[in-house]
């Protein structure tokens, strides 16, 4: 452990870091329909650029978690600030369309090591109160960061091009040197269960090219069946195999683990949903990306301001109710965005995107506390992993929907069967919810 006097510039320097990579999904969000009239795309097109890099974001996550065991944190981060930093630089240079999409992929796999290898970094350094106030440092200038996103690319939009949005995370490379010395190079030998996490992968893509499918194509919709079809009973068959591999069995049969994961993960399947067709929609009424990124700006203040509203609502709620009510306003923000969608009412578009800003910084917590404090000490690490893939999983599900869908039934129409997905999810947490009542410290950390 180091002496806490270098805490707040390390916590501080980890949160620019999250939020810049944060910046390649907020901040790209306002440039989306710039990005389709210069690549003559439709808006199920261009969704991808944001599918491709939320679904490399949910299954690279758990990996840099195994392999910073493997290696430590340094030589993970290092590759993954390495690798979003080239994806960005490419995708600002891309010349056609597949360049674009190659390169969103690499910046999300890139991306990726930021979240978990950020937080690794205080947890290893620190401890005690030290550790919680700097892993709140984390975690507010993280939000203020990303929050910060729509205004920055409508800023750099309008000055330069979508083109230079793009390349805004490559920023974070200038911070690698100056953290260099804080962060762990020693990982611990644990072994790596590369063909898990190929396989979960492969099964994580297919099942988002298959919702995407109705705007993609019928190759898209086989290549989606196929890999869904075949990798959900290889993922069963390796869980067998290596109980103790990527998906732990000891985890998938935590039931308060499975829960939570599945109704938190429709949470940023609405933040990635609206990320889509809230500039689509405002574009269509003749707004520019920098008047896109205006608007947003109230969301901008809930995201800095939730962090903070959070913790006093989780503890006194605990984590399944919060978890619920999290899905709740999330399906309220996608019923005012299909209600604002279409009517092209930008009060009403705005308020949506305030409202799942709200539901995202209460379930992400939500989901962590939920989580950690179902299952032992040993294997935490390992379930939050899980838990956070699939969260993230749900981001690239939310935007393929909107994109898939809204080709076919319309942005609005899309919006709507989304807003049923959050609602199942808090459904589902009635047996959590009775548990927590009965004993309101059985689920907390």
């Amino acid at each position: 452990m180091s002496p806490p006097t270098d805490a707040g510039r390390v916590a501080g320097l980890v949160g620019v870091l999250f939020g810049l990579a944060g910046m390649g999904s907020a901040a790209v969000a306002v440039t989306l329909p710039a990005i389709a009239a210069d690549l003559d795309l439709t808006t199920g097109g261009v969704s991808w650029v944001i599918s491709l890099y939320a679904l490399m974001l949910a299954v690279a996550t758990a990996v840099y978690g195994r392999i910073a065991d493997l290696a430590g944190i340094r030589l993970p981060l290092v590759v993954g600030v390495a690798l979003m930093t080239a994806g960005a630089v490419l995708g600002g240079l891309a010349p056609s369309y597949p360049v674009l999409l190659g390169a969103r992929v690499l910046q999300g796999l890139g991306a990726a090591a930021v979240p978990v290898l950020g937080m690794a970094i205080v947890s290893a350094r620190y401890e005690g109160a030290v550790r919680t106030a700097a892993l709140g440092k984390v975690a507010g200038t993280a939000a203020a960061v990303s929050a910060l996103g729509p205004l920055v690319g409508g800023l750099v939009a309008d000055v330069a091009s979508w083109r230079a949005v793009v390349v805004l995370p490559a920023l974070g490379l200038l911070l690698v040197p100056v953290l260099w010395r804080s962060v762990p190079a020693v990982g611990t030998g644990a072994r790596l269960d590369v063909l898990g996490a190929v396989l979960v992968a492969g099964t994580a893509a297919g099942l988002v090219l298959l919702v995407q499918s109705p705007a993609s194509g019928v190759v898209i919709a086989a290549v989606g069946a196929a890999l869904l079809g075949l990798g959900v009973p290889a993922v069963a068959a390796q869980v067998r195999r290596r109980p103790e591999g990527f998906l732990p069995t000891a985890v998938l049969r935590e039931p308060v683990v499975v829960r939570s994961a599945l109704a938190a993960s429709a949470v940023p399947a609405a933040w990635f949903a609206l990320l889509i067709a809230v500039p689509a929609v405002l574009a269509g009424e003749g707004w520019t990306p920098l008047h896109i990124g205006l608007a947003l700006v109230p969301s901008a203040v809930t995201g800095f301001l939730a962090p903070r509203l959070a913790g006093p609502l989780l503890a006194r709620l605990g984590p399944a109710r919060s978890l619920a009510i999290s899905g709740v306003i999330a399906t309220v923000a996608l019923l005012v965005a299909a209600l604002g969608a279409s009517a092209g009412s930008a009060p009403g578009l705005v308020t949506a995107v305030v409202l799942v800003t709200v539901a995202f910084g209460l379930g992400q917590p939500a989901l962590m506390a939920a989580v950690g404090g179902a299952v032992p000490d040993e294997v935490r690490g390992v379930a939050l992993g899980i838990a956070t893939l699939v969260f993230l999983v749900g981001g690239g599900v939310g935007s393929a929907v909107v994109g898939g869908a809204g080709e076919v039934l319309g942005l609005d129409r899309s919006l709507l069967l989304l807003a049923a997905l959050p609602l199942f999810g808090a459904l589902g947490l009635a047996r959590s919810m009775r548990a927590e009542r009965r004993d309101p410290g059985a689920l907390t950390p």
